[in-house]
């Protein structure tokens, strides 16, 4: 048996000793396999609860409802007004931190009042590498990570995903929203849905993987290396910069290192360097 087969069915026994659960669900990659998994291993005794708030994309809303509707299994939206946090948008390092604690104290309430056993999220075994405050009120609030605990990588789910024919097996990652904010710049609805009228342009344009980092009246675009040339292009720079301008951003940018995840950390780390 291949070691990729091996950690899928430690994912099963894991899942089927839970024996119930609700699982955190936010339509990507990672979140979509733990749910098609736990639905094969448990039935009706799991759960898809997805957050709906002014940090996520409204478009990954709609896919969470038809992915969870395709694989019959209940699913939940819980509203929350992060915003009105004022930890949250100040917008310090453990921003995270405060985000994951509040959501996930919220959904472990539901769990109860579903006599659920277990809350469980998607992350994997590579969200240990990067700098994810988050992951301390995960572990804080004893949230299951059955993908890391079957130590399952990024790329593992991506092949299984594919070999169970889930549409996600390919989907570009995402975040929510304030992650394209700058550390100590303060988080704000405008400046929210700057970034996702801006972002949902380059999907338009068949842009799949690309974040629009907003440093006030600066948008610094990040995509991959194969679609910066396409971007270079005289007609369609003219039309990102009069769209970006329309949307309030006055500098526009393209970060010649492309598209990286966490690259807001980045600053973090140098300083930790010093």
């Amino acid at each position: 048996m291949n070691i990729k087969k091996e950690k899928l069915n430690n994912l099963r026994k894991i899942l089927s000793e839970m024996a119930s659960v609700l699982i955190a669900y936010s339509g990507g990659v990672d979140s979509t396999f733990l749910l098609k998994v736990a639905r094969e291993e448990l039935g009706d005794k799991v759960t898809a609860v997805t957050v709906k708030s002014e940090i996520h994309h409204l478009s990954e809303i709609t896919n969470t409802k038809m992915m969870a509707q395709k694989f019959k299994v209940n699913h939940l939206f819980m509203d929350i007004d992060i915003l009105s946090n004022k930890e949250f948008i100040n917008n310090l390092p453990e921003r995270c931190y405060i985000c994951k604690k509040e959501i996930f104290s919220r959904i472990k309430e539901i769990a109860k009042e579903f006599n659920l056993n277990f809350v469980a999220d998607g992350s994997n075994c590579d969200d240990l590498d990067d700098y994810r405050p988050g992951m301390k009120a995960v572990r804080k609030l004893k949230i299951r990570s059955p993908l890391q605990e079957a130590l399952l990588t990024k790329d593992d789910i991506r092949l299984l995903s594919k070999e169970m024919d889930l549409p996600t097996w390919d989907k570009p990652s995402n975040s929510c929203l304030a992650t394209r904010i700058p550390y100590g710049n303060e988080i704000t609805l405008e400046k929210l849905k700057k970034i996702e009228k801006a972002e949902g342009f380059f999907h338009d344009l068949g842009i799949e993987q690309v974040r629009v980092r907003c440093h006030n009246k600066l948008a610094k675009i990040e995509v991959r290396e194969e679609d910066m040339l396409f971007l270079m292009e005289e007609d369609l720079r003219k039309k990102i910069n009069a769209k970006l301008r329309k949307l309030g951003f006055i500098y526009i940018t393209l970060d010649l290192q492309g598209y990286r995840s966490g690259s807001m950390n980045e600053e973090l780390n140098e300083k930790a360097e010093d």
